[in-house]
C-alpha cells in the first residue's frame, strides 16, 4: 500500500526518518558519540545536542535530505516513484513540481549514496552477460555523435559505448546480482567468482569462450549450453535465470533514455535495491530505500 500520509505530510516523513536513522539510538554524525540530549527542534525535525563535542545536529545532518531546500515528503516521494515504479526522471520533475537539474541532482544524489552489492556465492551460481547501449549523455564529445544506423550488432565493449554488464544468480541464495564491467573477459569472470564459500564452486554458463579457462581450474566445476547449437536447457543445466533478469534491467534503464556510462553503476545500484523491495509494503520498501542511503 502506497504511503500517502508520509508523502502529504512534512511532520510524518520527518518522524520516518527519525525513526529509521536513529533505531539503534541517536549518536553524533561528527564524533560517533552517543552521549546526546534533546535540544529543540529544527522545523519538523528533532534537534539534538553532543555533550561531547558540544555540537548541535538535526535529524537531516549528514545525510542526503541535509541542506536542501525540497521538502522531505517531495524527496520520499520522488525515490519511492523512482525505485517502485520506474519513474523518470522529467516526469518525477513535474509530479513533484521542481527544475529538472533540481530532480536530477537529487536523483544523483540518491543513487551515489548507495553501497556496492557484497557477493558472497554459495552455488551454484548461473553467470551471463548483457551488453547496453551507454555513451556519454550529459558530457562533451570529443567527436560527432554516431548515426544510429551505423550501431554494430553483437558483442559491445566499454570504449565502443557498449559496456557489458554481468548478471550472477547464486541458486544457493536465491540472490541475484547486476554488475557493469569495463570488459567481459576471463580476469573479469574470475574476479566475479571470486567470493564463494565452497573450494569448487559449479558454475552455469553459455558457450562464450571467456567462460572456457574455468574448466582447466580445479577452483570451478564449468558447465554450459551452446546457445549457438539450438540448446537452452538440459536439465539444471542453463543460464534462463539471467536472461529473464537482464529482460528486467534493460526495462529498468528504458525509462532513462540512454544513461551515461559514467553512472550506469549508479543506476544499476538502484535496480538492485529495487529489486530487494520488491515484495515489500509501502512504507516497509520506503525505510528499506532510506536505510540504504545511511
Amino acid at each position: 500500500m502506497i504511503p500517502l500520509d508520509v508523502f502529504g505530510s512534512e511532520s510524518v516523513a520527518a518522524d520516518l526518518l527519525e525513526q529509521v536513522r536513529w533505531r539503534d539510538g541517536v549518536t553524533c554524525p561528527r564524533c560517533r558519540s552517543d552521549q546526546t540530549v534533546r535540544n529543540g527542534s529544527y522545523r519538523e525535525f528533532q534537534r539534538y545536542l553532543c555533550k561531547n563535542c558540544d555540537r548541535t545536529f538535526n535529524d537531516k545532518t549528514g545525510t542526503i535530505f541535509a541542506h536542501s531546500k525540497v521538502a522531505l515528503r517531495r524527496w520520499l516521494f520522488s525515490i519511492y516513484a523512482f525505485l517502485r515504479f520506474n519513474t523518470s526522471l522529467r516526469q518525477l520533475q513535474y509530479e513533484i513540481d521542481v527544475a529538472y537539474k533540481t530532480m536530477h541532482r537529487h536523483i544523483e544524489r540518491f543513487t551515489r549514496a548507495l553501497d556496492a552489492p557484497s557477493l558472497n556465492l554459495v552455488g551454484p551460481v548461473e553467470i551471463d552477460e548483457v551488453y547496453v547501449s551507454a555513451g556519454k549523455k550529459g558530457r562533451e564529445r570529443d567527436r560527432e555523435s554516431r548515426s544510429r544506423g551505423l550501431s554494430t550488432r553483437g558483442r559491445g565493449s566499454y570504449s565502443s559505448d557498449k559496456p557489458p554488464i554481468f548478471i550472477i544468480a547464486d541458486r544457493g541464495t536465491g540472490q541475484r546480482y547486476v554488475i557493469p564491467a569495463k570488459a567481459a573477459d576471463e580476469p573479469t569472470i574470475r574476479l566475479l567468482l571470486a567470493d564463494r564459500q565452497q573450494e569448487s564452486l559449479t558454475v552455469y554458463t553459455d558457450g562464450f569462450r571467456a567462460y572456457e579457462p574455468l574448466e582447466a581450474d580445479d577452483a570451478f566445476d564449468r558447465e554450459y549450453v551452446v546457445h549457438g547449437d539450438g540448446e537452452y536447457a538440459d536439465d539444471e543445466v542453463h543460464v534462463n535465470t539471467c536472461e529473464s533478469h537482464a529482460s528486467l534491467t534493460r526495462r529498468w534503464l528504458s525509462p532513462h533514455r540512454g544513461i551515461s556510462k559514467d553512472k550506469l553503476t549508479q543506476y544499476l545500484r538502484a535496480f538492485q535495491l529495487r529489486r530487494e523491495l520488491y515484495r515489500k509494503p509501502g512504507r516497509d520498501a520506503l525505510k528499506h530505500a532510506i536505510q540504504a542511503t545511511l
